[in-house]
């Protein structure tokens, strides 16, 4: 596919303004400038040092666009049409010249991680408690969103479980998605959302009353083979039909995976593809990931533990 055309940046240089007026996002700033004057040294002075720069040539440029706005409503009664294209052209530059910084002052804002670049396990969850049909349409809802955004961003959207449920709903399904820096866009979607309508279909509809439902999504980034060693011996691999969305090939040969990792009793399941072999080897991805996921909230809780302490 070919890159995003002019419609798409238009759309994205949009969003980027919007995003930089919000109330949050000024606060932040500010705070961040703030922070910035009290610190001359350590690890926040690093951190905020690429910032300040491009605030400062920010507002510098709105203040210049600002003056040239004021000097282009003067010209514009003179009948010089030069000095007015000349006017308009500079005015044309700046705008544009703002829009890049919007977009280098959000990247930096956001905090990098080191697997930025990696391809992303997505996974959506309908609750199981509550909401009943309302909420694996919602959750339905919420995975076709994910796949028409993988398609809106030209990545590749590789669908790993899928698992119907009545009216149009999803149980639960899982899909790999890979292109650039997918889990930097998408590493921050991870968790349970609530819904609250009046059911259209399903036995729910029949009450005409507003019904609440939760689903939950996880990100997990996709780890290489060198990251997350598995012993063979923790595993448990079970194989079985297919069933649900797959084609012609449900229920008719065993090339759906199941595989539990004993130690924490994970269970991964994968029914994507007629050889078993591809399945078990997405299915070993998604555990990988989800083993990985383990480590790092682990790493997280005692890294903030140890500030508690200090």
């Amino acid at each position: 596919k070919n890159g995003p055309n002019k419609l798409q940046l238009t759309r994205h240089c949009h969003y980027l303004n919007e995003l930089l007026q919000l109330e949050a996002v000024k606060k932040y700033i500010e705070t961040l400038k703030e922070e910035y004057k009290q610190i001359n040294n350590g690890v926040n002075y690093i951190q905020l040092a690429p910032l300040i720069p491009l605030l400062e040539e920010m507002q510098s440029s709105e203040k210049d666009l600002l003056e040239l706005e004021s000097m282009y409503k003067s010209v514009e009664t003179r009948a010089d049409q030069e000095l007015i294209q000349l006017v308009f052209e500079e005015r044309q530059q700046l705008h544009k010249n703002i829009e890049v910084l919007q977009g280098k002052l959000l990247h930096t804002l956001v905090q990098r991680d080191e697997h930025d670049k990696s391809n992303v396990i997505l996974e959506v969850t309908a609750g199981r408690t509550t909401g009943g049909d309302i909420c694996q349409q919602f959750t339905r809802e919420i995975y076709d969103m994910y796949k028409n955004y993988a398609e809106y961003k030209n990545w590749n959207f590789e669908v790993l479980n899928y698992t119907p449920a009545d009216y149009g709903g999803l149980h639960h399904a899982s899909a790999c998605i890979s292109g650039e820096n997918a889990y930097r866009f998408l590493r921050h979607e991870g968790g349970t959302h609530r819904v609250q309508r009046i059911p259209e279909v399903g036995l729910s509809s029949r009450m005409q009353r507003i019904h609440t439902g939760t689903m939950a999504v996880i990100v997990l980034p996709q780890i290489d083979e060198v990251d997350i060693q598995v012993d063979a011996n923790d595993l448990r691999i079970d194989t079985f039909r297919a069933k649900g969305a797959g084609g012609q090939h449900v229920n008719t040969t065993d090339s759906a995976v199941r595989i539990v990792h004993i130690p924490t009793s994970l269970t991964i399941e994968c029914q994507q593809h007629r050889s078993q072999l591809e399945n078990k080897k997405l299915a070993m991805r998604t555990l990988k990931a989800k083993l990985y996921q383990r480590i790092a909230e682990a790493k997280m809780e005692k890294m903030q533990n140890t500030r508690k302490m200090q």
